[in-house]
């Protein structure tokens, strides 16, 4: 028998960095994923030899002393990863239809206002008060700043604050409105339903500092693989869990897809609570509690074309672009087929190859899964290749052309840049990142429920804890977190988050 300290089952972000630092804490870890490939959202592929990400397009907080910086650096990750700040003028440029303005968000919080104000002069005192605000409301999340307080209170006090509401109290412009929340794609912002501590979270650590991997971010969960596999942890790839077994009312062990058994003193899941939910054979979650899991909504999919452009054919440079349509910035969601779409991103990937021309072209926008859903019963990965068929084939081209024909739009030299195109869809979501929907960001979470979205890392079987992007907040740095977070109820101990603030 077989037997560790700790099963992770995925080696999304979470799974990743509580192996790193468990593992780092002395306890012996085993990470299984069903994929050739780890990390979750940070898998890259190449096509015809252009790196693009799967998910990590840009990352936050990565400057001296920031958040995402010292658990990095505790990690031993930051000498290692190659890195390219963004322009420090405008990490995004948000772009609204009809106006042939490209407004610029900035890093640094005094250059963000400053360079807003060039364009809304009138505006200083609300874009002022949007940034005070936002600094305000990361001060309440005592994890998201490494300090071991408690801070519930604080942190229930502002979670019933809407995102959409709150911009246009600061202010009745429109346009800056628009701008504000322009990069919305980032979190899925729905309009009267987004919280604003969702939206100060992730912007914040944009504004403070904005960063491309330069040749792909895969490189994240390479270097911490490499440290779980240091500190004596396994790490299992085409691996895959299909049942979680309770005994006595702990979980005994995890059975893979080949019938072998693997067991361990505490077990970590980072698939979607859901899902895990459906894998574990036990009596002990009560219907209620499996009917409430049930009824969270995930947040939407997405569609993406990725561009390998003729060579020396496209300039780069190192800020993204997000367009959305006058007058639906909150509703790029609630697209028909006709609109669609509502809104796009941009982004450029960054490469060791070349500093003037780009070699990567990726662009994203919103699509339903429904629309994919004549096709979910076929499945395909890089270890598990089968084709969907020609009607899907028929159906990505289709969506592809048109996507690139609104962003053609704006930039009429793209078409011409184009040697080859790839695109993913909802069902590329799902099968790679392992949620049954596709959803990009997991539990979307709504102001109006606040706390109804908060999944504690601790489930009603002791040994059996919960992390990663549905936890608290999704992306690099909030799926970081949601790592510390279990950490911190595995170890019943918050000790090592003050090694990680005086790394």
């Amino acid at each position: 028998m077989n037997g560790y300290d700790v099963i992770i089952i995925g080696s999304g972000m979470g799974g990743l960095v509580c192996g790193d630092i468990l593992s780092r804490e002395g306890y012996s870890v085993c990470i299984i994923e069903k994929n050739k490939q780890i990390g979750g959202c940070l898998q890259i592929y190449a096509r015809d030899k252009v790196v693009f990400d799967s998910g990590v397009h840009y990352v936050g907080g990565l400057d001296k002393g920031q958040n995402l910086y010292q658990l990095f650096k505790y990690l031993g990750l930051m000498d290692k990863l190659k890195l390219e700040r963004m322009d420090e003028n405008a990490f995004d440029k948000i772009i609204i239809s009809g106006d042939e303005k490209e407004y610029a968000l900035a890093q640094g919080y005094e250059n963000f206002i400053a360079t807003l104000v060039q364009d809304f002069p009138e505006e200083a005192t609300a874009i002022r008060a949007y940034c005070d605000k936002i600094k305000d409301i990361c001060k309440k999340f005592p994890l998201y700043n490494l300090d071991t307080r408690d801070g519930y209170e604080e942190k229930t006090s502002i979670l019933d604050i809407d995102t959409k509401g709150f911009i246009e109290s600061l202010t009745g412009n429109n346009k800056l409105q628009a701008v504000l929340a322009g990069n919305n794609e980032l979190y899925a912002g729905v309009g009267n339903e987004t919280p604003f501590y969702v939206h100060a979270l992730i912007t914040n650590s944009y504004i403070e500092s904005s960063w491309k991997c330069v040749d792909g971010g895969s490189q994240i969960a390479k270097y911490m693989a490499k440290n779980i596999r240091t500190n004596g942890g396994t790490i299992f790839r085409n691996t895959k869990a299909v049942s979680i077994v309770e005994d006595k009312g702990k979980v005994d062990h995890v059975i893979l897809e080949d019938g072998s058994k693997l067991y361990a003193e505490h077990f970590i899941s980072n698939l979607h609570p859901v899902k895990t939910l459906q894998l574990t054979e036990t009596t002990v979650f009560k219907q209620a509690y499996k009917n409430r899991m049930h009824s969270l909504k995930d947040t939407i999919s997405c569609f993406i074309v990725n561009i390998v452009l003729k060579k020396d054919s496209y300039k780069y440079h190192t800020h993204n672009y997000y367009w959305h349509r006058e007058g639906h910035l909150w509703s790029q969601t609630a697209y028909t087929e006709q609109d669609w779409p509502l809104g796009y991103a941009i982004f450029i990937s960054a490469t060791s190859r070349s500093k003037e021309y780009a070699e990567g072209f990726t662009i994203f926008t919103y699509m339903r899964y429904e629309e994919v859903k004549e096709w979910e019963n076929t499945f395909n990965t890089v270890s598990a290749e089968s084709s969907r068929g020609e009607s899907y084939e028929a159906f990505k081209k289709r969506k592809a052309e048109k996507l690139i024909d609104v962003v053609s739009e704006k930039f009429p030299m793209l078409r011409s840049c184009i040697k080859s195109y790839y695109t993913s869809t909802p069902l590329s979501f799902r099968d790679y990142i392992g949620t049954d929907n596709g959803s990009l960001y997991g539990i979307a979470k709504d102001y109006k429920e606040p706390l109804k979205t908060f999944i504690s890392p601790r489930t009603k079987l002791p040994n059996l804890y919960f992390t990663g992007q549905n936890l608290n907040l999704h992306g690099v740095l909030g799926a970081a977190i949601s790592g510390l977070v279990t950490c911190t109820a595995v170890m019943n101990s918050n000790e090592f988050i003050k090694k990680i603030k005086n790394a």
